[in-house]
Formats: structure tokens, C-alpha cells, sequence
């Protein structure tokens, strides 16, 4: 399995807290929430991807140190990156396996219902409100279009085994 070089991987990671600390600074419950857990320790596994993060007393992520003990441990359970995209793209969360503190595991679900980026309202503050709602619309229409895309790569056949597509009734 082709993994990508360890720098891009802790670039993104990187980059993934800056965009959910600024999810969360824009939803003061958020914050709030999360302050509760000032401290505690999660980890979050894909395939072989792990992201580590602890709960600042701000009420923000950070990245955790390596080799801590997570008090919350959540593993993705779906392995295909195609099904994977389709949920994403239907705004379906995924299933997960989760281990350790429930209450922790509560908050970090909240987040995941609750924190929802609007980038048409961020792209405004950058290039206006006009130029905003167009690259907006045209990324929801390549979203669309790829979850179309992405759906009909990982829709089930309607023909099982052994059974044609070319029945005639009669």
C-alpha cells in the first residue's frame, strides 16, 4: 500500500486543526463544551492513518504528544476510500468503534452534528459577497457531480450471482 511521505501527512494534520479550531471558534457552545474536557487525550485511526489531539483549556484541539495514553480512542470502520468519499459527500457519518470515556466520546460526537463550515460566508470576508456565492455554487456542483460519480462506483450491482440483467418475464 502506497503511503504518502510522513511531512505531507503532518502538513495535513496540521492544517485539519486549523480548520476545526476555526469551526469551533465560530460556535461558542463549542467551546464551551469542550472546555469541560480540558486536557483529556483522543485518537482518531483511518486505514493507516492516525491523528492524535488533546482538548486545550481554550476549548480548542491541539495535537498531542506522541505516545500519550488517548482517553478516547475512535477507529473508522469503513476501509474503502470510495464508500468513504460517498458518505462524506452525503453528509453521512461513518461508522465508528469507540473505546474509553463516554462523556468525551459524547462531546466529539456534538461536534461532528453540530460544526459546519460555511465557506461561502469565509470566501465573502477574502473576495466579496458576488465572486463568494459563484465559486460557492461551483463547488457545490462539483461536489454533486463527484458524489454522483463516487455513488455509482460503490452502488451495488442489481444483478447478484448467477442472476442476468437480461430477464424476460413471460
Amino acid at each position: 500500500m502506497l503511503a504518502p511521505p510522513p511531512w505531507l501527512v503532518d502538513e495535513l494534520q496540521n492544517r485539519l486543526f486549523l480548520l476545526v479550531n476555526h469551526l469551533v471558534m465560530q460556535e461558542p457552545q463549542a467551546q464551551d463544551r469542550l472546555k469541560r474536557q480540558k486536557g483529556r487525550v483522543g485518537i482518531v485511526k483511518w486505514r493507516f492513518f492516525a491523528i492524535e489531539f488533546v482538548v486545550t483549556p481554550a476549548g480548542l484541539l491541539a495535537r498531542a504528544q506522541p505516545g500519550v495514553q488517548p482517553d478516547l480512542s475512535l477507529a473508522v470502520v469503513e476501509t474503502s476510500p470510495l464508500v468513504m468519499l460517498r458518505k462524506m459527500l452525503q453528509a453521512q457519518k461513518p461508522e465508528v468503534r469507540i473505546e474509553g470515556d463516554v462523556q468525551f466520546a459524547a462531546e466529539i460526537n456534538w461536534l461532528a452534528d453540530h460544526l459546519r463550515w460555511d465557506m461561502e460566508e469565509d470566501l465573502s470576508r477574502l473576495i466579496g459577497d458576488a465572486p463568494a456565492h459563484a465559486l460557492a455554487e461551483a463547488a457545490r456542483g462539483a461536489a454533486g457531480a463527484l458524489g454522483s460519480f463516487v455513488a455509482g462506483r460503490t452502488a451495488p450491482s442489481a444483478t447478484g450471482p448467477g442472476q442476468s440483467a437480461n430477464r424476460r418475464e413471460g
